[in-house]
């Protein structure tokens, strides 16, 4: 199976590694040309276009930083779906569009999946990540062989847009436990106690998380590069809002965390690491909310393993 691999920033230039390791002929494109020569360099191929990776590949996957980039790729690869094509979104984008962009792939005579990952840059690069797929269970049979290449756990979610509707969920949930740990961790620094016993603590507690396991590292060793941006946090929380507002849910805390991320945008930049946002409550309280002994960046130490799918328990 011939496969195009679009868009190798932070994840999807991990996800296609994956691929590359594992032996699959895959041909690439992104806008930065460092980034195809690096993956060139490892044994893949120059795709040259999204058009031409339509034309010459049996599966084109897409991981992209907006539902915009997406359109525009998918409209430019269009004219040539058609019999036994299929498109692959790995990119966490709006539901209501990955079902608009899919049916015009489908009604073109090929095949949709939206399969967004989560679980870290770091297990992105290790093929150690999760991944969504939602798409008819006859084209998720197809396309499970490269998903368990990728990624550890698949869930097939049900229809078209079910992966992504679930993967803004949560990111949105994600956001909410880091905005909390530099909370706690700061209360607890201003109470006296040591940051590392604080970490040990919440890591054996009912508190524990995994974006404590992987976040709460960096932001104590002072790193702060979780290889994730605030950019990309506000895309994905607006996201899980807009879902709220469409089915009439009365949220109180998405709303607060969007005006808390807003801030850091405007404080650290638009595009600052996501975990930066324990600096507002730093420069609020005087206090420095680190402490020695954890790493400058995270390392997946789990064994490579093929993957497999996850079966969702049974509602019956």
């Amino acid at each position: 199976m011939k496969v195009g691999f679009i868009g190798l920033g932070n994840v999807g230039g991990k996800l296609s590694g994956s691929l590359l390791r594992n032996g699959v002929d895959l041909h690439v494109h992104d806008l930065n040309a460092e980034f195809v020569a690096n993956k060139v360099s490892q044994g893949a191929s120059d795709g040259g276009s999204p058009a031409e990776l339509m034309q010459s590949c049996d599966v084109v996957i897409t991981c992209l930083p907006s539902p915009a980039a997406s359109a525009a790729v998918v409209e430019a690869m269009l004219p040539h779906v058609g019999p036994g094509k299929i498109w692959m979104e790995m990119s966490t984008t709006d539901a209501a569009e990955i079902e608009r962009l899919g049916r015009a792939v489908i009604d073109a005579g090929g095949a949709a999946v939206d399969c967004p990952v989560s679980g870290g840059c770091h297990r992105a690069d290790t093929g150690n990540i999760s991944i969504f797929a939602a798409c008819d269970r006859a084209t998720f049979e197809r396309i499970l062989p490269l998903l368990t290449l990728m990624g550890r756990r698949v869930l097939h979610t049900g229809d078209l847009g079910t992966a992504s509707v679930l993967k803004v969920m949560t990111n949105y949930l994600a956001t909410v436990n880091l905005i909390s740990l530099c909370e706690a961790m700061t209360v607890m620094k201003a109470s006296g106690m040591d940051l590392a016993t604080t970490f040990q603590a919440i890591s054996m507690s009912s508190g524990t998380s995994f974006v404590h396991e992987t976040e709460s590292q960096l932001i104590l060793s002072g790193s702060r590069d979780v290889n994730f941006t605030m950019d990309l946090i506000q895309k994905d929380i607006g996201l899980f809002q807009k879902l709220a507002d469409q089915f009439s849910v009365p949220l109180e805390i998405s709303p607060l965390i969007i005006d808390i991320m807003t801030d850091g945008q405007k404080r650290y930049g638009e595009r600052a690491q996501s975990d930066r946002i324990i600096e507002r409550l730093e420069e609020a309280t005087g206090l420095q909310i680190l402490a020695d002994g954890f790493p400058q960046e995270l390392i997946d130490d789990e064994p490579e393993e093929r993957g497999y799918e996850v079966k969702a328990r049974s509602s019956s």
